[in-house]
């Protein structure tokens, strides 16, 4: 049986592929890779150099051409370089038919989030979310990985240990997946009866893109400590508090992060926890406005939100990092007027984009805090109202 284990080691050193598509633009493919060698620091991983090709379609049986995995393969030989990560899925025989020509280990985006997931996994319900990913991704590449057995055995009118194996693992996995799904419902069973039990509470979640600030938020709003760090999906299981703002009750929970090409089987596998996403009445849509593909992230989350069916709720858009912003946007020789021209502008912006639904603060530096404790508030009380007209207990 194949052992799920972990795909990158630390400090293992790694060098990275994309393919650039008649759909996209090198600058595009040159933001995917740089979110990569994020992923891959995440994970533990050294990033010694990004190779691109363009291809009009990926290889089907290596993915990049013949020359461009040669190129790849010889600047391998002699570095000690012991991982080849592609920023697209790969299937089981191009994952095979890459290891045959490179002789190191070959993984893919996918694999790479669903390793990063494992890790960052603390809670039953995260944990069997991603084991159950991880197995759907194996199964549909269990040909490729057995492709160095089947050469090994077998002639006319034999089968050989490989295909034997294969057939094997199968049935395996399969059974494995049902009882994971089994135990996924029961553990959304028990989720949904604690949802049920916390009452006629107004509920507001985070989302966003990974890596915004949405659990620094989380902290300020709630007091309370929910892990926060500068590396991608620090946060994998939601955390919910109860908070309080002049008397007003509420419940705010902190959600895992959207990222581009986030693997199928994973936002399949972890629907459950995007229920908190779903069944919630405000959501605040934080965003890292340092980032030089801020607005990239936003349409990232925006058309995530649409497929779960949760883009019809309030929104109030939080443009977190606003002192990173400046930082790297106002050069030393800007007059103060300059700055306030420009940060006006880009307010303006936003609130005539947002129908005025969006605040701009910096978490760590807690600037504009109030603003935003007092933009959840009105929102928090309008829908008490709508909802609850005779409850007044709720405002006061």
């Amino acid at each position: 049986m194949i052992e799920k284990k972990q795909v990158v080691q630390q400090e293992e050193r790694a060098v990275i592929v994309g393919v650039i598509h008649k759909e996209q633009t090198d600058r595009q493919v040159q933001e995917y890779l740089d979110e990569l060698v994020f992923l891959a620091e995440t994970a533990g991983a050294i990033t010694v150099k990004k190779f691109t090709q363009k291809l009009a379609r990926p290889d089907r049986a290596t993915f990049v051409g013949k020359g461009k995995l040669e190129e790849i393969r010889d600047f391998i030989a002699g570095r000690n370089i012991n991982l080849v990560i592609f920023d697209d899925e790969l299937t089981g025989s191009q994952i095979a038919n890459i290891e045959k020509v490179l002789n190191v280990k070959v993984i893919d985006r996918s694999d790479l989030i669903l390793d990063i997931f494992a890790r960052r996994a603390r809670t039953a319900q995260a944990k069997v979310q991603v084991e159950l990913a991880q197995y759907q991704y194996i199964l549909p590449r269990l040909k490729g990985m057995w492709s160095h057995l089947e050469r090994q055995g077998g002639g006319i009118g034999s089968r050989g240990p490989g295909e034997t194996e294969i057939e094997t693992d199968r049935r395996i996995i399969k059974e494995k997946v049902a009882l994971l799904r089994k135990r996924l419902a029961e553990i959304d069973k028990q989720s949904l009866t604690q949802r049920k039990d916390r009452g006629e509470y107004i509920r507001v979640a985070l989302v966003g893109y990974t890596n915004v600030g949405k659990s620094t938020i989380m902290n300020l709003m709630s007091k309370s400590e929910v892990f926060a760090e500068n590396k991608l999906f620090a946060t994998l299981d939601t955390t919910t508090r109860k908070v309080v703002f002049d008397q007003t009750a509420f419940l705010l929970s902190d959600t895992v992060g959207f990222i581009r090409k986030l693997p199928h089987h994973l936002v399949e596998s972890f629907k459950s926890t995007l229920d908190e996403v779903r069944e919630s009445d405000i959501l605040l849509h934080v965003v890292d406005i340092s980032h030089p593909q801020y607005e990239d992230q936003v349409e990232v989350v925006n058309r995530t939100l649409q497929e779960l069916k949760a883009f019809d709720k309030p929104i109030i858009m939080v443009f977190n990092k606003m002192d990173l912003y400046e930082e790297q946007t106002f050069d030393k020789w800007l007059t103060e007027d300059i700055k306030q021209d420009i940060l006006n502008q880009l307010k303006e912006n936003w609130q005539t984009r947002t129908q005025g639904n969006c605040v701009f603060i910096s978490a760590t530096e807690r600037k504009n805090v109030e603003e935003l404790r007092a933009t959840i508030l009105s929102k928090v009380v309008e829908l008490y109202r709508v909802r609850y007209p005779y409850k007044s207990e709720y405002f006061y």
